[in-house]
């Protein structure tokens, strides 16, 4: 396994010159394009550049629509239902959490479904979005069928992520941004190029067995819910999945369980759908509608401060603030350029000569 460096300039512009050649405005090719760029800046490479092969294979199947009228179509002071037109998930959820920004900016809160969208990258870049104007942010997505609920040998979950971000002081803000799956599909996705195995309890074969084979998914397997099994609290990651799935589709029309459609080409979307697209769900509250800014920053500072102050277990290791190795990664690679894995990077050059356009 070997990694090639590339500065963050040179991988935006090829990142951006691919999202132009599937049709993209230049202000939806930056948009979506950063949202990528900040993934693999922070050390989550499975949902950065790694991801465009899959954008483009939906592109060509004509399940994302590069120029779409995304607009609202159901609207409270404080609520809003966004159609995404079948754009790129990239582009949806930013506009979607700006709504929900400017109805937090006049009313305190704001909370926006979506539907009718595509795969959004990491959901930290969009709660972040509300940390930079003083708000607590909160994003969550549903995603295609590949968990199966505690005791069922059935997908018909996603790993469907969730993500809260509280602004601090002089400390990073603080960002809990995880999957309600034991793993992401994009983890398998790296013990895949890597030939390796998966730690037990991400995934069961299609008979129900525990299984640490990254391929297993491909053979009728599925992955497991946070907690892996009922005994180590699976009910819970369960639940959480569960709340993002109705939160996500069911509240905004989209569909959801086992409709979700996949983020693979080559599996169809069902043919008898229960809603439109796959669906997110943003919020953002200003934190002056709880208590002043500065006191609450002040205060989550503390909190920091005594979380990593915390006597451990072994002497060599510390508390990690969540969102804390993200923000170094994205520090370190802002300098030292983003690593990328040969796989990926030959996945890329081959899509740009099918795409006409410059290699890496």
């Amino acid at each position: 396994m070997n990694f090639i460096t590339f500065t963050e300039e040179k991988l935006r512009l090829f990142t951006h010159s691919v999202f132009k050649k599937m049709g993209c405005s230049d202000a939806h090719a930056e948009l979506a394009t950063d949202v990528l760029i900040r993934s693999d800046l922070r050390g989550i490479d499975s949902h950065g550049v790694a991801r465009l092969s899959g954008y483009v294979r939906l592109w060509e199947k004509k399940r994302i629509n590069p120029t779409p009228n995304i607009r609202i179509v159901h609207e409270t002071p404080t609520t809003a239902t966004i159609d995404g037109d079948a754009g790129l998930g990239l582009v949806v959820a930013p506009f979607a959490m700006q709504v929900a920004i400017e109805k937090a900016e006049k009313y305190g809160s704001g909370w926006v479904a979506v539907k009718n969208s595509n795969h959004f990258g990491i959901a930290g870049y969009h709660s972040l979005m509300a940390v930079e104007k003083d708000m607590i942010g909160i994003s969550m997505t549903n995603a295609s069928p590949l968990v199966a609920p505690t005791f069922a040998n059935e997908r018909l979950l996603g790993t469907n992520p969730m993500c809260y971000a509280f602004p601090a002081g002089k400390y990073p803000p603080v960002i809990v941004d995880m999957a309600t799956a034991a793993a992401a599909n994009g983890k398998l996705e790296i013990a895949q190029r890597a030939n390796k195995d998966v730690p037990e309890g991400w995934i069961q074969d299609k008979n129900g067995n525990s299984s640490i084979n990254p391929n297993e998914l491909k053979n009728g397997g599925s992955l497991l819910p946070l907690g892996s099994d009922k005994d180590h609290g699976s009910h819970k990651g369960y639940g959480l999945s569960a709340t993002v799935d109705i939160l996500s589709a069911v509240l905004s029309g989209a569909n959801y369980g086992p409709w979700v459609p996949p983020f693979v080409a080559f599996l169809e979307p069902s043919a008898n759908p229960v809603g439109e697209g796959l669906g997110h769900f943003l919020g953002a509250m200003r934190v002056d509608g709880f208590r002043p800014a500065q006191d609450f920053k002040d205060h989550l500072d503390n909190w920091i401060e005594r979380f990593k102050s915390a006597k451990t277990i072994d002497p060599n290791k510390k508390v990690i603030i969540p969102g804390e190795p993200e923000h170094e990664f994205e520090q370190e690679r802002k300098i030292s350029g983003i690593p990328i894995i040969d796989v990926v990077v030959n996945d890329l050059n081959e899509l740009a000569c099918k795409l006409g356009i410059e290699e890496l």
